[in-house]
């Protein structure tokens, strides 16, 4: 069969004169990309879902145990050094995210998107594990954070390689007139995984009492995780290998060195810094801070009792959750930049009241320790959590769909992975360390005063900011379009 090739017109600037070209290799066949039976699309929207929402349950568990793990593996005598120390070892998965992406991305391009599933699977699950084995400070000394660290290094370079498959792999099945919507199941998998690690920890800290989950009950989370990595497998190992990607390889079409056609490129490393500054940073940073950042904040500085604030949270979490599916959905239909762009908008603009609204409700004396609400308080404190939550799921559910099709079939999975992941490892994954070490430091203090705790939110609202900026007057619409055909 004789190789041809095909001009992908970029979706990216403003300016017709600006418009670059993709040349990449035809897909043989292209009168349909997508499997047809709809029984088909469920199994592969079920599969990837549930092995990524498990992978995303084994990385959110040091995060939903952050502030607990600081007297575990930290030294004593400094709280503010151990909680920094604590969140910076939360933070190093999210370091080497983007070196995940690189690495299992080619893989993904050149060998494929199953076998990729299965290999990110295995590595984080193993490395979850692993941690609920780990000797604590007290055993080992100083070997206990070098040892967490380095399994935290691992998961990070799991998950590198795991969104951007699932994401891609959904995205070649499915019809490009339902992307945004088939993909939002996928973008659920995140807080859905965050919500299954708070009611796990949740379970076990409740039943076996403080003294014995400081013990040795903190392992049984991470533990957890050989179960889910077998179910995981199961699933993983019947899944067949994606629509395109199949007909790329059998035309031996394969892209033979997707890192360099992804970013030895000018023009399409151009594309990947503005899908990245334009999009995935103000993602990033209000996943992080409409979630975690809300749990770090309610139990410090406003010294909510961890079961309060889990529950607060989590009632949030589960509100929420459907409209990353609406907003998946309805970006099908009004596009997906309107929509994203519109929730950091939004999220620039009140976070700082939400977060003093919040501590008004939460504690207004400032209290030692707070281990209840009236009912109107946790009510109000909900309703602004699940709000954040609206601005979430905006930037979150369409984000899929619209970073799938800035990227041709032969080198999507490395493409995609690596603004996905700077943006939402680097810009996102920090922000609870950089919004902490802010919040607590001499300068704010000085700066602002009693209204210091809220100095933190200088960060994500400046990424918003500059995601506005980029994406609004940069970054051009996606949808409408099949991904195995030019955009025109």
């Amino acid at each position: 069969m004789a190789r041809h090739f095909r001009a992908v017109e970029s979706t990216i600037g403003p300016n017709p004169k600006d418009r670059a070209w993709f040349c990449y290799p035809a897909p043989p066949m292209a009168d349909t990309a997508v499997a047809d039976d709809p029984r088909v699309i469920r199994r592969v929207i079920v599969a990837s879902s549930l092995g990524t929402l498990f992978e995303w349950y084994d990385f959110y568990l040091y995060g939903a145990l952050a502030l607990f793990f600081r007297d575990l593996f930290f030294p004593a005598g400094n709280d503010r050094a151990a909680l920094l120390f604590s969140l910076a070892a939360f933070g190093a998965g999210f370091g080497v995210r983007p070196l995940g992406a690189l690495v299992f991305g080619r893989i993904g391009d050149v060998v494929g998107r199953k076998y990729t599933f299965l290999i990110t699977i295995v590595t984080m699950g193993l490395s979850t594990a692993l941690i609920g084995f780990l000797p604590t400070y007290g055993s080992i000394g100083l070997a206990a954070p070098v040892l967490l660290v380095t399994l935290r290094l691992v998961q990070g370079l799991a998950l590198g390689g795991e969104y951007g498959g699932a994401a891609t792999y959904v995205a070649e099945h499915v019809p490009d007139d339902q992307r945004g919507y088939y993909t939002s199941f996928i973008q659920t998998t995140a807080t859905l995984g965050f919500f299954l690690s708070l009611a796990v920890i949740g379970a076990c800290r409740s039943g076996l009492g403080t003294d014995d989950f400081k013990a040795w009950g903190w392992r049984i989370p991470f533990l957890a995780s050989f179960v889910l990595l077998a179910v995981s497998l199961y699933m993983r190992l019947r899944m067949q290998e994606s629509p395109l990607f199949a007909r790329l390889k059998q035309a031996g079409q394969v892209s033979k060195n997707p890192l360099k056609e992804s970013f030895g490129n000018r023009r399409n490393l151009r594309y990947v810094l503005l899908a990245l500054f334009g999009a995935t940073a103000g993602q990033g940073v209000v996943w992080y801070t409409g979630q975690f950042y809300a749990l770090t904040f309610l139990q410090k500085p406003l010294n909510l009792d961890w079961q309060l604030a889990y529950v607060l949270v989590a009632i949030a979490l589960a509100l929420g959750t459907p409209f990353f599916v609406v907003f998946g959905r309805l970006s099908d239909r009004v596009g997906r930049k309107r929509i994203m762009l519109t929730g950091c908008a939004l999220a620039a603009l009140t976070y700082v009241p939400i977060f003093m609204a919040i501590s008004e409700l939460a504690n207004p004396d400032d209290v030692a320790r707070v281990s209840s609400l009236s009912t109107a308080s946790m009510i109000g404190i909900v309703a602004l959590l699940w709000l954040q939550m609206i601005y979430v799921t905006m930037v979150y559910g369409p984000i899929a769909a619209f970073l799938v099709e800035l990227f041709p079939t032969s080198i999507r999975y490395t493409s995609m992975s690596l603004p996905y992941h700077l943006g939402n490892g680097w810009f996102g994954g920090f922000l609870p360390l950089i919004a902490t070490a802010v919040t607590t430091s001499a300068w704010a203090a000085n700066s602002f005063g009693a209204n210091a705790r809220y100095s933190g939110l200088i960060y994500p609202i400046a990424v918003c900011v500059i995601t506005v900026i980029v994406g609004g007057l940069f970054i051009r619409e996606t949808k409408d379009h099949r991904i195995d055909t030019p955009i025109r």
